[in-house]
């Protein structure tokens, strides 16, 4: 495809890794001014996306140079209402970058309508993406010029982990579930959610995904009846671990310097007193790893209790892992009105209290409606299960 002088072409990794990867780091694309972690590929630029379904990059090479990158993915999801069996494809746009110096010359705008036209070759029903609700020039470019409207305003959550460990109540029980209890457990009480993946089972089973586990009051229950006829304690609780920091790492970009003299000085306090046995906050100066908790869930009128002590379950895990991802943050993304927001430990300087998704209907048949209702009229406390392969 030629525009301007430009062309739009697949990603060949062999040939395009370095371009892509200086490309990145040219752009100095990050989160809003109040966020400041940064990814590192390590050597992969295709990483976020090569455990999805379908997925696809494109890049924009103008004399032999590379000025733009998109990528996309393609899954199967819940939507309520959606034919058949409340079921829709949807197509995922992330990692729109273009060169500092080639902007205002459509490359963006054709990055885009050239991964919308693969999606509609995928016969995919609405397409949608997620940015930092400051980012003005990709709200108006999605919003304004392609006609996305704004879907969900979900809140990141992220905490440090620190070499401490948290002593867990006594009185709570923490179990891991094997897979088929977990895939089981999500269907049924997640599987209403829209935007649920149909594939949860080849989540659940990626090497990634550390595990399941439950959290419930000793007593309420005994462990082997746990899900089996339906059964479930009065209050529970329930969450999966995905080890993104095997993929990719962080990093700190144009921290605030509040932020700085806040991370060294506690790093200080800490070594000169440990007997203080503070919560230290990690280095975060070099690239390091993450998990991001994904599929939370909780019932019952005791349940956020059983929501923070799964959180710190994961914390000590984070902790004593020996692994290369060198886990330093916990992250989790929940709807931003949600009441999870409270149970979750998070550290607010590092957490996006309002990240903004916008939808785009690819089809004139049969999704109009749906459309409309999924933009207005979808309660905004409502749960969500988020992807840990769009992270």
């Amino acid at each position: 495809m030629e525009f301007n002088k430009f062309r739009i072409r697949s990603y060949e990794g062999q040939s395009d890794r370095a371009q892509v990867e200086d490309l990145e780091r040219r752009c100095e694309v990050g989160p809003s001014e109040s966020v400041f972690l940064f990814t590192d590929t390590m050597g992969d630029p295709i990483c976020r996306i090569r455990n999805s379904p379908m997925y696809m990059m494109l890049v924009a090479e103008l004399d032999n140079e590379l000025v733009g990158v998109i990528q996309g993915s393609i899954k199967v999801v819940t939507v309520h209402g959606h034919p058949p069996k409340d079921l829709a494809k949807v197509g995922y746009v992330l990692g729109l970058r273009v060169s500092p110096q080639h902007r205002r010359k459509g490359i963006g705008s054709s990055l885009v309508r050239t991964l919308e036209e693969w999606f509609t070759s995928k016969d995919v029903d609405y397409a949608y993406m997620a940015t930092e609700k400051d980012n003005h020039a990709s709200v108006s470019l999605f919003m304004d010029k392609f006609g996305y409207t704004k879907f969900r305003t979900p809140a990141i959550l992220v905490n440090p982990v620190n070499h401490h460990c948290f002593q867990i109540s006594p009185n709570i029980e923490i179990a891991r579930l094997k897979i088929d209890q977990a895939e089981y457990l999500y269907r049924r009480f997640m599987g209403s959610t829209e935007f649920f993946p149909n594939d949860i089972g080849n989540i659940l089973r990626n090497k990634l995904s550390l595990g399941t586990w439950v959290a419930y009051f000793k007593g309420d229950i005994a462990w082997g009846d746990f899900g089996s006829d339906g059964q479930v304690p009065n209050s529970w609780a329930m969450l999966s671990v995905w080890n993104s920091g095997e993929i990719f790492k962080l990093r700190l970009g144009k921290a605030p310097f509040s932020c700085l003299v806040c991370t060294k000085s506690w790093w200080l306090i800490h070594k000169i007193f440990p007997c203080l046995k503070l919560p230290t906050i990690p280095d975060f100066f070099n690239p390091f790893g993450f998990y991001f908790m994904y599929g939370v869930h909780h019932e019952g009128p005791f349940s956020g209790k059983l929501v923070r002590a799964l959180c710190q379950f994961v914390h000590n895990m984070g902790a004593e892992s020996k692994d290369e991802s060198n886990c330093r943050i916990i992250v989790t993304e929940v709807g931003g009105r949600d009441e999870l927001n409270h149970h979750i430990p998070h550290w607010k300087l590092l957490s996006c209290p309002e990240d903004l998704w916008c939808i785009k209907a690819l089809k004139n048949e049969g999704t109009n409606n749906k459309f409309h209702e999924l933009t207005t009229k979808t309660p905004p406390t409502r749960a969500l299960f988020v992807d840990p392969r769009e992270v």
